[in-house]
């Protein structure tokens, strides 16, 4: 019974973990970093001073990042309401778009 238990335990920490960990649709991501552009420019090379280069960073990086604007860890007008109306799926899609790109 015990070893049923421990089993069943270690099962669902198993999944629970893969579900923390969510794929990446590149294409999808693609389509909502279009909103990204109006002040990252374009090719998402940023604006400095003001509007860093978003290409070329760390998708966890990024995407920790866009999570910390939308919870408030980060504070900035601006970015609150671009993140306001993303799930953490499209944060992810976002982030790995832009890291796909190459830094110029």
């Amino acid at each position: 019974m015990k070893k049923m238990l421990i089993q069943g335990t270690i099962g669902v920490l198993m999944m629970a973990a893969a579900g923390a960990t969510m794929a990446a649709d590149v294409e999808a991501g693609k389509a909502k970093a279009a909103a990204c552009a109006g002040c990252h420019g374009a090719n998402f090379q940023g604006m400095p001073p003001t509007f860093p280069s978003l290409v070329g960073k760390d998708a966890e990086y990024l995407t920790a990042q866009l999570k910390a604007f939308k919870s408030g860890e980060r504070d900035n007008a601006i970015m609150k309401n671009m993140v306001v109306g993303l799930s953490d799926q499209d944060m992810v899609n976002i982030s790995a778009y832009l890291s796909s790109l190459p830094a110029e």
